[in-house]
């Protein structure tokens, strides 16, 4: 890996391991606007972040015990006209499938995995 991509992670590290993770959306949970949209994995914020949004640094985090951060999606939303990087934490490979087909099942928002 290059030296840029090791930095990218680390940034991604430390921002997660000094926040709080506030879960606000867990699994089985509805979105709060859009009642047809239920939430297959945990979903949340980094606390005291920023993000495109105005809230916090989204977040999934998902059942594997070791919690790895290994992969973030980027995505586009037509809709609210904006683009957002969302971080996963501790997900098993079923649940980052989930969570792209999540960001791709509309053509209002298309999302982009990139793996570490």
């Amino acid at each position: 890996m290059s030296k840029r991509k090791d930095e990218f992670w680390d940034a991604i590290d430390e921002l997660v391991n000094s926040s709080e993770i506030v879960i606000d959306r867990p699994k089985g949970s509805v979105h709060p606007r859009y009642p047809d949209f239920l939430y297959k994995v945990d979903y949340g914020y980094l606390k005291n972040t920023a993000s495109m949004d105005g809230g916090g640094i989204d977040v999934w985090v998902g059942t594997d015990k070791e919690r790895k951060i290994d992969a973030v999606i980027c995505i586009v939303d037509l809709m609210k006209r904006d683009s957002e990087i969302k971080i996963l934490i501790g997900c098993t490979e079923e649940e980052k499938d989930i969570i792209d087909q999540t960001h791709n099942e509309t053509q209002y928002m298309k999302g982009m995995m990139i793996r570490r």
